[in-house]
């Protein structure tokens, strides 16, 4: 019988996975999936013609392929329509919209690419999930993992030729998703900290200063969005004017993006990813949703 050891490849394998599926919680599920498949394919696997890994990865990319297979896409709110005009509208949530969720980096390898951790900003999983997943998968195994054409084309059972003309078609959809570069580039945690002190104090004069002018905010479940300092500006003096009490936010960090947990009187209220763009935050992400914080395991209430 064939020994091999898989499970140091789980977490690189939940990476994976959720960049294919949008969700921390459905790739866990996957990756369990293709940790049963290994374990009984065992003795078919040879070692001459695969690495380990590219077996695994062959594995576990047809397991996503497969359930994704007619699901609907996992969007933030951004890409389904215009900015609102209106920051004072109802935060009316939208629950059987199927919301792209963030990845906590405290899940990831230490030793992780940095080429791997850009390819996890939140703007860049959220384009790729507008491919179609055989072209997803594509891009994934080559440009962020590096395979070769052949070892894809091994993988998802198709020819060299296939696979380079997929990955094209990838490319030019990330395009026209209006992907920017700004968007997967380090950001520079001096910004976020001010951000924070500003959000504390509840100063939205200090908070509109460290924005880009065309900052954009959203809050999945919430469908509508803002761009701009002015509905920005607005939205948050709303905000605060309903939420009076103390407010206190905790460092953390997601998809490769500096983030805070953000408690109201003691009690965990959001998470908050943001992307910064030359010493400016030019985008905020706020999440409220329950599997969120339990992927986070963000205590319900912040230590006095």
């Amino acid at each position: 019988m064939t020994t091999i050891d898989i499970e140091p490849h789980r977490r690189e394998l939940v990476v994976h996975c959720y960049r294919m599926l949008g969700s921390v919680h459905e790739a866990e599920d996957l990756v369990q999936e293709t940790m049963l498949r290994a374990w009984k394919a065992r003795d078919r696997y040879d070692g001459n013609r695969a690495s380990l890994r590219t077996w695994l990865y062959r594995i576990a990319t047809n397991a996503c392929l497969t359930a994704l297979e007619g699901r609907a896409r996992r969007p933030l709110p951004s890409g389904l329509g215009a900015p609102g005009d209106d920051p004072g509208a109802p935060l009316v949530p939208s629950f059987e919209v199927p919301w792209l969720r963030p990845f906590p980096d405290a899940r990831l390898d230490p030793a992780i690419r940095a080429s791997e951790r850009s390819a996890l900003r939140l703007a860049l999983v959220a384009a790729m999930q507008t491919l179609p997943p055989r072209q997803r998968a594509v891009l994934v195994l080559r440009e962020v993992l590096e395979f070769s054409a052949a070892e894809v084309a091994g993988q998802l059972d198709m020819t060299t030729a296939a696979v380079n003309s997929a990955l094209q078609r990838a490319r030019a959809g990330l395009a026209a998703a209006g992907l920017r570069e700004e968007t997967v580039e380090e950001p520079a945690d001096d910004a976020v900290r001010r951000y924070v002190t500003a959000f504390e104090a509840a100063d939205v004069d200090a908070l509109v200063a460290l924005l880009t002018e065309d900052v954009v905010l959203e809050m999945p479940p919430v469908p509508h969005w803002y761009r701009g300092r002015e509905s920005y500006g607005a939205f948050m003096t709303g905000m605060f004017a309903r939420r009076t009490g103390r407010w206190g936010l905790v460092p953390t960090a997601a998809n490769g993006q500096p983030a805070v947990a953000a408690y109201h009187d003691g009690g965990l209220h959001t998470l908050q990813v943001f992307t910064v763009r030359g010493g400016r935050v030019a985008h905020t992400v706020v999440f409220q949703d329950p599997q969120v914080f339990t992927d986070f395991a963000l205590p319900g209430s912040m230590a006095p």
